[in-house]
């Protein structure tokens, strides 16, 4: 076997480095956008807001694009680079004769929380209220600390047993684990330490005062729970021998339950979800007006200090080896803050252009607010529209929300596919969703529709649509079966 040399041409794409962090800074939120601007802010040293004193008298405001690309692999010599391209010859840059119709005050930059105590420690607190033996102490602290956010401890006992022996050096068996159980199960809220929903709904309506309202529910739940789950109110009647009236007040009981205990902590300290909208849609005069957030467009510049090395080094009549260096560190560090800021810049454009024909293109549900004059709308629509990827708009789409006068909304809720109806037009299937919605919600609940129903009713309004598909809307609705939508 004998080796061959050859030439073989080969034509490929690739992203370059600056287009690839475009990419992930345009798929950021805001929040996640301010977190990597302050990261940057501190890995580059030659970056810097437009927070500077009044006694700055320049600044890199701007940058000549005919610099060449820096490569950490690249061997440059420091003679080589004109340090006039970097030096700005403005006395003033542009961010300082930009003006803002707002106060800095205007927005909070940071949402406070309080600190209270978390569920777990509530749970522990009260135990202290109780006259246990040192061993049944540890079992005690060990199953709160096996309690998730719920009020639940969804593990057998055995496992608990196992692991009590193994982490805790403490040897039991399931029955005294049980009996300290019912000690944690004491504990508020009611309903807490329970192992599944039925025996939650027990403990719940164990501490309610007793009645007989309060007995059949008890009874139901301890007694005939999936009868109750699957609504067969029939045979609960025939087997608590009770009518229609009596049977209804026991389920209004069991409707007031928690079935989710631990949500009902006023002291959880879980941090609530903070969602900043990237953009503003508001209607003045009759017209939609669109702005972006001020947090998505902040004043960066090279900093000052940057440029009076460079001034510095220009002066200098004989250079020395360090000298050198340092204007190869502060070319390289210039260059990361152009293309970040070239970045930052490309991002608010591309998130303007990108909500501005979203908005133009719902403009009659922006207008009323109503889900049902929402259009047909995919990805490619707007691609087309502002002549950009796909993949671009999809990331704007995915994370990005915009405050509407009827609230604040997810910018992919605007996207849907089309079907067309009776009478040759395409519309929303978001439409036809809001239509469902409004028929399940005027049915007769002691005898709900059913999809084969509500497929007929949707013809009649002039949208043929299957029965499997009908069940496909109600299920991303989160609407159960006619069953389950049963009332007395």
């Amino acid at each position: 076997m004998s080796l061959k040399q050859y030439l073989q041409f080969k034509l490929s794409q690739k992203l370059s480095p600056q287009q690839i962090q475009l990419m992930k800074l345009i798929q950021l939120p805001t929040q996640a956008f301010e977190q990597r601007l302050k990261q940057e802010l501190e890995e580059n040293p030659a970056l810097d807001t437009g927070k500077e004193s009044d006694t700055t008298d320049d600044g890199f405001d701007e940058f000549d694009n005919s610099v060449d690309d820096f490569n950490d692999n690249e061997t440059i010599d420091a003679e080589d680079i004109n340090v006039d391209e970097y030096l700005s010859d403005d006395e003033i840059p542009d961010y300082r004769t930009q003006a803002n119709n707002y106060s800095s005050d205007d927005e909070e930059k940071s949402v406070p929380y309080a600190a209270g105590t978390s569920f777990t420690q509530h749970l522990t607190n009260q135990l202290n209220t109780f006259r246990l033996s040192e061993q049944e102490e540890e079992i005690a602290h060990f199953l709160v600390g096996s309690v998730d956010e719920s009020g639940y401890i969804r593990r057998s006992l055995s496992d608990i047993t196992d692991d009590l022996a193994f982490t805790q050096n403490v040897y039991t068996t399931e029955d005294e684990v049980e009996k300290v159980l019912k000690v944690v199960q004491q504990l508020d809220p009611a309903g807490v330490g329970a192992r599944h929903l039925q025996e939650c709904l027990s403990l719940q309506l164990g501490r309610k005062e007793q009645n007989p309202d309060v007995e059949l529910a008890s009874a139901i739940i301890n007694k005939a729970f999936e009868q109750f789950t699957k609504k067969h109110y029939k045979k609960l009647m025939q087997k608590f021998s009770v009518n229609e009236e009596e049977l209804k007040d026991a389920i209004e009981e069991i409707e007031r339950l928690n079935p989710k205990p631990g949500g009902s902590y006023a002291g959880n300290n879980k941090i609530v979800e903070h969602i900043v909208p990237d953009f503003a849609i508001k209607i003045v005069d009759g017209e939609l007006e669109l702005t972006l957030n001020g947090r998505n467009a902040p004043e960066l510049h090279v900093s000052r200090e940057y440029n009076n090395m460079l001034k510095g080094y220009k002066d200098t009549k004989e250079k020395s080896k360090a000298q050198k260096d340092a204007v190869l560190f502060i070319k390289q560090k210039l260059d990361a803050a152009k293309w970040f800021i070239e970045a930052v810049r490309q991002r608010q454009q591309t998130l303007f252009v990108t909500m501005s024909a979203i908005m133009h293109y719902q403009k009659d549900y922006f207008l009323s607010g109503d889900e049902r004059k929402l259009r047909p709308m995919i990805l490619k629509d707007i691609a087309d529209e502002i002549d950009m990827d796909v993949s671009t708009i999809s990331r704007v789409a995915n994370s990005k929300y915009v405050d509407t006068p009827y609230g604040t909304k997810l910018i992919k809720e605007f996207f849907s596919e089309s079907m067309t109806n009776d009478q040759g037009e395409e519309v929303s299937t978001r439409e036809i969703k809001k239509i469902l919605e409004t028929v399940i919600e005027e049915e007769n609940k002691k005898k709900p529709l059913t999809d084969e129903a509500l497929s007929k009713i949707l013809k009649e309004k002039g949208y043929p649509i299957a029965r499997r598909t009908v069940a496909k809307y109600r299920e991303q609705l989160d609407i159960p079966v006619a069953r389950l939508r049963k009332e007395l």
